[in-house]
């Protein structure tokens, strides 16, 4: 696809900095074998409502770097060590650099947003990471909160992760001059997909396989993280199993970690967050009858389905 050549382009020269650590952990984390969903994802949108337009590129790459900032302040919060089987910036350089280049990168999304010349784009783009930001720290007030339900899970990766998905496909929507009912159905299409991609994400965490995933099965669990398949053995589990879950996720660590294992799987808490996914793509596709026949919607389609067929 000629666009996303474009878009690798764009990002490249957009990472030009006087500042030769930039432009190097710039470049680490951006090759670091990501899938590029997001950008792919404004446009597909642009393009499945007949834009013709250059803006588009420019969009996408903005959103990558909006994404890859996020990576960068995550990794350090997480204290991680690896990222997608590859040592985190964080771990390489330090965790100042990567936080300030993280900086940069949000900085420099913002003068490309200048660059789109919209401001009801720039509306959607930076309220968006206002509320990614949200998410963050919501997430982070809930480690080792054994008490957060379903609901309030929900809310926690809406934020955290679903945002930049959605704000990627109501953008290349808005960029096209889609219909007021397009553009709703693309926003929430994004929304859809990224809830789906998060419930895989934390699923994977108690059945991935490491090597794959290129983090460890209970990253999550040893960080403190009330995940779905926690919360819901929690919920349908003997009082033996919750208490057990409920210590693993107060503590932390991995000392819990093969009966957890165990008890998300017999209590089918993996099963049933996965299920959750599922309609999450069924609401997705339901979104995509709203455009018109073309490849580009098909390949909205096929990267929605994608999402849950992941083992890594």
């Amino acid at each position: 696809m000629e666009d996303f050549a474009a878009v690798d382009r764009t990002i490249r020269a957009q990472l030009a900095s006087h500042v030769p650590l930039i432009e190097t952990i710039g470049n680490y984390i951006i090759e670091s074998g990501g899938k590029r969903v997001r950008p792919l994802l404004a446009l597909l949108s642009a393009r499945a409502l007949g834009y013709e337009g250059q803006q588009h590129i420019t969009l996408a790459a903005l959103i990558e770097f909006m994404h890859t900032s996020t990576l960068l302040h995550d990794d350090v919060v997480d204290e991680s060590h690896l990222r997608r089987g590859r040592a985190t910036a964080n771990d390489t350089w330090g965790n100042a650099p990567s936080v300030l280049v993280g900086d940069f990168l949000y900085s420099r999304s913002f003068e490309m947003m200048v660059e789109v010349g919209s401001m009801p784009i720039m509306a959607v783009l930076s309220n968006a990471t206002s509320i990614i930001a949200e998410g963050e720290v919501l997430q982070l007030t809930n480690i080792g909160n054994a008490d957060i339900d379903e609901a309030a899970y929900f809310d926690t990766i809406q934020g955290k992760t679903a945002m930049l998905f959605e704000a990627a496909s109501h953008t290349g929507a808005m960029v096209a001059d889609g219909t007021e009912a397009q553009v709703e159905a693309l926003k929430l299409y994004g929304r859809y997909l990224g809830l789906a991609f998060q419930l895989i994400d934390d699923l994977l965490d108690y059945q991935g396989n490491a090597s794959e995933m290129g983090k460890n099965v209970g990253d999550d669990l040893a960080e403190g993280k009330p995940t779905l398949p926690l919360i819901r053995a929690m919920v349908v589990g003997s009082p033996a199993q919750a208490n057990v879950v409920r210590r693993a996720i107060s503590e932390g660590g991995l000392s819990y970690l093969d009966e957890v294992l165990a008890i998300v799987r017999d209590t089918g808490a993996l099963e049933y967050t996965r299920q959750r996914a599922n309609e999450m793509v069924d609401l997705a596709l339901e979104q995509l009858t709203l455009l018109p026949p073309s490849p580009y919607r098909e390949s909205l389609e096929l990267l929605v389905r994608q999402a849950v067929d992941r083992h890594a």
